[in-house]
């Protein structure tokens, strides 16, 4: 269950600010109360959800400091570990990446916008992974998760989530094993995301829990 709500979270079927009830969630899944808390407290462990005493539990709302922050990290950590992502980089590797953007283009073409912005948060993650740096990965595998509550706030252009060509430059980077040009190309490619936010923007309105987590 914590596995489908962060999905709905991530494919922004799940909005920030949203309640998330326990007694709906427990009807919708099936699963008694106890388990609900246990899933809704891990995910709140992860930066997706804040539970508030006598309140009960909201999808987290990123504020305008915060999604500067999200991003600004990224862009200190990332460039770094795609450096060491292309020393290490298998064919098996670019294999699983290669996937990764095929159906982020297949999620794109669909108007499947939230699933193609997962699985543009999953190749960074892979990225991560490939560097084998298992401290770090797990810190960018938690700001690429409050990316996508940030993007579902502050997105300008939802039909470019990630932009294509940068991930391509990227895969061809690693690749030739071309750390040099990997870590250049990933500062740019975050900072560019970061240009993508408008600070301004309100969030959209968040269709009702149930309808959320139907598939």
């Amino acid at each position: 269950m914590s596995a489908q709500l962060t999905e709905a979270v991530h494919e922004h079927r799940v909005l920030p600010g949203m309640k998330v009830s326990e007694d709906e969630v427990s009807e919708i899944f099936g699963v008694g109360r106890t388990v609900v808390r246990q899933a809704l407290q891990t995910l709140a462990h992860e930066g997706l959800l804040r539970i508030e005493r006598n309140r009960g539990a909201f999808v987290a709302k990123p504020s305008v400091k915060d999604a500067r922050e999200v991003f600004e990290a990224r862009a200190l950590l990332e460039p770094r570990t795609a450096r060491a992502a292309a020393e290490r980089t298998t064919e098996t590797d670019m294999a699983l990446l290669e996937g990764h953007i095929e159906q982020e283009h297949a999620a794109l073409a669909a108007g499947e916008t939230g699933r193609a912005l997962k699985l543009s948060g999953l190749f960074h993650a892979e990225i991560a992974r490939i560097a084998n740096q298992a401290t770090i990965e797990a810190f960018i595998k938690q700001l690429v998760s409050r990316s996508s509550l940030v993007i579902a706030l502050y997105w300008q252009r939802r039909s470019a989530i990630c932009e294509s060509h940068a991930h391509h430059a990227l895969l061809d980077a690693l690749r030739r094993q071309d750390g040099d040009a990997a870590e250049d190309l990933m500062k740019g490619h975050l900072l560019d995301l970061l240009s993508q936010l408008d600070l301004r923007q309100l969030p959209d309105q968040a269709p009702s829990l149930r309808e959320a987590l139907k598939r």
